[in-house]
């Protein structure tokens, strides 16, 4: 859009012009780098390989210490991709829908809904197959989301970001303390429900990338298929429907797309975490707030940094690993008190 000048105004109150960040080159840098960060990610770890044993690998040569590092590292990289971009994806999804800057799947109650939903097929249902574990988890992520979107519309002023912020609070509360006492009777999960909680990709196979892979895909595309309706919704719900934009459809289209990536996510790699805040914020910075390139830039920076995350956690503790989860936690846990903090300066 191009400011016009009242006749009479002096130049220099008139609204300054400001270039277009250059939303391409980021996304290219951002492939760039991320293709970077998928051979770190496969010749990093306890045991470092070489050029040599990724290419053995690739070409299915006699098989040696460093290729066989190399194929269990492959899926699991892939697997980190996969996740970040859907986490990713998600919380900027997330983020248009609600109007709010500090909506996550996590902080809304939608990660800790799906728990709950595994913890219970498993405990009551005897589930058992990572297949029944998507199923479940994004059955249990559609009802936290519709419980908290129902909880905070209620009373004067419908959904407010505050009263959904304060309603997702309130549920993973209230389902992180109904997970406990399933877990509490039962020793035998106890254990290995603690490992899966914390968030990882080291269980990562081609089986497992192969029963997600369609859930994140239509997700995906549901979230792309709304971008432009989510730039309308930014600027108010009855500015939207005045421009001739369906509110409840793109609502509901986006919402489920969030819904799916992060129930599939969450089912795959466990609860993990900030991705869905930090990365919209960063992407912001980099290709501005139009959602037709918010999101795809979402993708690239969550797998970007979910491989990071996973890299790091493999370096730092050698020969042992640190989850990734544990690593999101570090970086999105402070940055979450600094943007809490800079939306109370501006409410002041």
């Amino acid at each position: 859009m191009t400011s016009t000048l009242v006749p009479g105004s002096p130049p220099d109150l008139a609204p300054e012009r400001r270039p277009a960040p250059p939303r391409v080159g980021w996304l290219l840098a951002g492939v760039v780098l991320l293709a970077l960060l998928g051979l770190a990610s496969v010749a990093l770890g306890a045991r470092v390989v070489g050029w040599h044993d990724i290419a053995a690998a690739l070409t299915g040569s006699p098989e040696g210490i460093g290729q066989a590092a190399v194929e269990k590292r492959i899926p699991r990289t892939v697997l980190a991709m996969l996740v970040g971009g859907a986490l990713g994806l998600s919380g900027a999804v997330m983020q248009g829908v609600t109007r709010n800057p500090l909506a996550d799947p996590g902080l809304l109650g939608v990660t800790t809904g799906a728990s709950l939903s595994v913890v219970v097929g498993i405990a009551f249902l005897g589930l058992a197959s990572p297949a029944s574990f998507i199923w479940v988890a994004i059955a249990g992520a559609a009802v936290s989301a519709v419980f908290v979107y129902a909880v905070g519309s209620l009373g004067r002023g419908g959904a407010t970001p505050l009263k959904l912020a304060l309603a997702g609070a309130a549920t993973s509360a209230a389902a992180s303390s109904l997970i406990s006492a399933v877990l509490l009777p039962r020793v035998e999960m106890l254990t290995t429900f603690r490992f899966w909680q914390i968030g990882g990709v080291g269980g990562a196979s081609w089986a497992r990338i192969g029963q997600v892979l369609p859930f994140l895909v239509v997700g995906a595309l549901l979230c792309l298929a709304a971008a432009r309706g989510l730039n309308a919704l930014a600027l108010g719900d009855d500015v939207a429907a005045g421009l001739g934009e369906r509110v409840a459809r793109t609502r509901l289209l986006a919402a489920v797309g969030a819904v799916l990536l992060c129930g599939a996510a969450t089912a795959v790699a466990g609860p993990i975490g900030f991705v869905g805040l930090v990365v919209p914020h960063a992407c912001r910075l980099l290709t501005g707030t139009d959602h037709r390139w918010l999101l795809p830039s979402a993708v690239l920076v969550g797998a970007a940094l979910l491989t990071t995350a996973d890299v790091v956690g493999r370096v730092v503790a050698r020969p042992a690993e640190i989850d990734v989860g544990i690593i999101t936690a570090l970086v999105g846990g402070p940055f979450f008190i600094h943007l809490v903090r800079r939306q109370r300066v501006r409410a002041l």
